[in-house]
């Protein structure tokens, strides 16, 4: 009776092996389309949309192919700033004169982060230089993908036929997923757990099913917003503005003021010196100066970097314009609100409410 106990004891381990490695096979198995290779067209456009931007910091730099690491110190027209992360990139701003001759040097040693997010520590201007002149230049196509952006957490299983080792790994961050692609090897089957969610420049959310679809969609976007490698710090400004930010800030504060005005390149900035100017939540406005007082209209519509601001009042026709909202300025104690058409029309309020 023991003997039959252990033979049959025996053909249940048997069995049991036996169906685990199925499972393993049928894993290894698991079809082309949903495995991710590692020189397959949709690996190089995930790793291409997660590699580090390095246009964000080039109002320091000037450099699109790497950025510079947190924290650091610079001097700004003379005046020292520390920089601990990107939103310190409006003080600069705020340092910055209107007449574009601005200085801005860098306190050495710091440490750049490469699109593979690799870091070099550079010493001086040289070595910066450098890698400065490596990069792409102002506007160039380059390799990174800036119009999608994946949503994380994003769960991967990685089974190598090697070992016959098979692990789950929880993706977090861009450096992670480039990493991660970038260390698969060939006898690595990955495969992602989808679905997967990526977010596109225009703030839509799109489901992603299955590889096709990613390399689909990735394929879709590149190319298809303002991927901002330009040098011009000034040209999205307003990418986070709302309408209801810009009607707050007229409505509540009284007594605007305006602090630059030009038509066609004309400077009127002392034109209108005294003269303040108030908002009203039915539409209308008023501006009040030496015992005298204008009426007008005014009108706020759209988003982003496209809000329109309609100002006419008759008494004052070179105020008047369909003016789009270019920034608002809080710095130090004074809110700025720069309204601009093209290159030659400019009107700037200033309050000191905020």
């Amino acid at each position: 009776m023991k003997i039959k106990q252990s033979i049959f004891l025996v053909a249940l381990i048997s069995l049991a092996l036996t169906s685990c490695r199925k499972e393993e096979t049928e894993f290894i198995q698991a079809p082309e389309e949903e495995t991710l290779n590692p020189n397959s067209n949709v690996a190089l456009l995930m790793q291409r949309t997660a590699s580090n931007d390095g246009s964000n910091d080039n109002i320091v730099d000037r450099a699109n192919c790497f950025s510079i690491a947190f924290p650091y110190t610079i001097n700004v027209n003379g005046q020292q700033l520390y920089i601990n992360s990107q939103s310190d990139f409006e003080i600069i701003e705020c340092v910055f004169s209107d007449d574009d001759v601005n200085e801005v040097e860098i306190n050495f040693p710091i440490t750049i982060i490469l699109s593979d997010f690799s870091e070099v520590s550079i010493t001086n201007t040289t070595e910066l230089n450098d890698y400065i002149n490596s990069c792409n230049g102002e506007n160039e196509a380059d390799d990174d993908i800036e119009c999608i952006d994946f949503e994380y957490p994003i769960e991967a299983s990685i089974f190598n036929a090697n070992n016959q080792l098979l692990d789950t790994v929880y993706l977090q961050s861009d450096s992670q997923l480039y990493s991660f692609i970038d260390d698969i090897d060939e006898d690595d089957i990955v495969t992602l757990e989808f679905p997967i969610t990526v977010y596109l420049a225009n703030g839509l959310e799109v489901t992603i099913n299955n590889l096709n679809e990613l390399e689909t969609a990735i394929e879709n976007a590149d190319n298809t917003c303002d991927e901002d490698d330009d040098y011009d710090y000034e040209d999205d400004d307003c990418d986070n503005c709302t309408l209801a930010m810009v009607e707050e800030l007229l409505l509540n504060c009284s007594d605007w003021e305006v602090d630059k005005l030009e038509r066609n390149n004309n400077d009127y900035d002392n034109l209108y010196d005294g003269y303040e100017f108030n908002f009203f939540s039915n539409g209308t406005m008023s501006v009040y100066w030496s015992g005298i007082t204008a009426y007008g209209t005014w009108i706020a519509s759209g988003s982003g970097n496209d809000i329109e601001i309609i100002v006419d009042v008759p008494d004052l026709p070179l105020c008047n314009n369909n003016w789009i909202l270019h920034e608002i300025e809080n710095c130090s104690d004074e809110t700025k609100i720069d309204l601009r058409v093209g290159d030659a029309d400019r009107l700037r309020y200033v309050n000191n409410c905020n």
